[in-house]
């Protein structure tokens, strides 16, 4: 089992409230509390890494859902938008920049001419290759602070804990 931490500010904001309302049960705030702050710190992070290749992690995760669907490397925008739960204003404003940028090309769908699909550039392939091996390596290196079977039940939790609030998939 590894080591615990010295208490940190989560345990500082759950002992104020157990002072200050003896009746209720904070707990959880110490598991969402860390969450919280653990996503907006690697995200940051992430956000650092992404922008060598003058990307955001909004624009990463586009071209990564390309790259991840398999050559040809295309989706629609609305498979896109599902994919990465935005509205379709929120896409399109993420498919202009990287369009824009020459990172993927929107063109007519050949099956049905009133709609479009959207297909990673070759300059685009090349900069999510690049970007997602150095944000793994981030990843990696704040992993590295847990013994390699606490990752492995972290993630359990984790998935059992999504699986709890996400609505059900078909």
């Amino acid at each position: 089992m590894a080591e615990r931490t010295t208490p940190d500010d989560v345990d500082v904001i759950v002992e104020q409230w157990r002072r200050e309302r003896p009746d209720m049960r904070p707990e959880p705030m110490a598991v969402f509390g860390r969450v919280y702050r653990l996503a907006r710190l690697v995200g940051d992070a992430q956000e650092q890494v992404y922008a060598r290749w003058g990307i955001t992690r909004g624009e990463f995760d586009v071209l990564a859902s390309l790259r991840r669907a398999g050559a040809p490397y295309t989706l629609s925008p609305k498979a896109l938008t599902a994919a990465l739960m935005l509205t379709s204003g929120g896409m399109t404003g993420r498919l202009d920049k990287l369009e824009r940028a020459g990172l993927l090309r929107r063109s007519p769908d050949p099956a049905d001419r009133r709609a479009l699909q959207v297909t990673l550039t070759d300059a685009g392939r090349r900069v999510v290759e690049e970007a997602v091996d150095a944000g793994l390596e981030v990843q990696r290196r704040i992993l590295d602070a847990l013994p390699a079977d606490d990752q492995a039940r972290l993630a359990d939790l984790l998935r059992d804990l999504l699986a709890a609030v996400e609505p059900e998939r078909p």
